[in-house]
């Protein structure tokens, strides 16, 4: 049983590792995009409105979030509907924007912190945790999907998000007598 569970998961963490490791540079480089004008719109145009200022720096974060993870860290995945892909892609990054604003609107009028320091912790590092969190699984599996769909051995992948158990591996021996779960398969990575 311990053996399976471990086959299982080690499986479910090869195929999502690259990605996530993508989806974090990509992230980490929105973080700079996002902190930067959110720091910039406090200093100045918006000192007195920090969540407006955390919606506008998050939007220009977005922007640039959605072309890199639709070029780069999911480009295997790319929907042929462009504008489906777009609108669920700006339907799950607005849900990770209200987290982050939540963050500053909890911070700011709920705990009663008012200082510049705290409300950038909230919004620009407990609320992008929260919504890195999210949007990951988000872009995944509903975001973009095209060809993971299409893909005979992530056709059950879905299963461990919506059900929270992870599918069974009818064999999980290939004809060489490999593990496929442990076997490294980069074609993913040479388009």
């Amino acid at each position: 049983m311990l053996k399976d569970l471990f086959v299982r998961v080690n499986g479910l963490v090869s195929m999502l590792w690259r990605e996530v490791m993508k989806f974090g540079v990509v992230g980490a480089i929105a973080f700079v995009i996002d902190s930067s004008i959110f720091i910039w719109l406090l200093a100045g145009p918006m000192h007195d409105s920090e969540v407006k200022a955390k919606v506008v720096a998050g939007i220009v974060a977005t922007a640039f979030s959605w072309m890199a993870n639709r070029w780069w860290t999911f480009r295997h995945r790319r929907q042929a509907n462009l504008v489906r892909e777009a609108l669920m892609f700006l339907f799950m990054n607005a849900i990770g924007l209200g987290i982050a604003a939540a963050c500053v609107w909890v911070t700011k009028y709920w705990i009663g912190l008012t200082d510049k320091t705290s409300l950038f912790i909230a919004g620009s590092v407990v609320g992008l945790i929260l919504g890195t969190i999210f949007r990951f699984f988000a872009y995944r599996f509903w975001v973009f999907t095209e060809e993971l769909d299409a893909e005979p051995e992530f056709a059950h992948d879905r299963e461990v998000i919506f059900t929270g158990s992870i599918p069974a591996v009818a064999d999980s021996k290939n004809r060489a007598g490999e593990d496929d779960a442990l076997r490294y398969d980069d074609t993913s990575d040479r388009h």
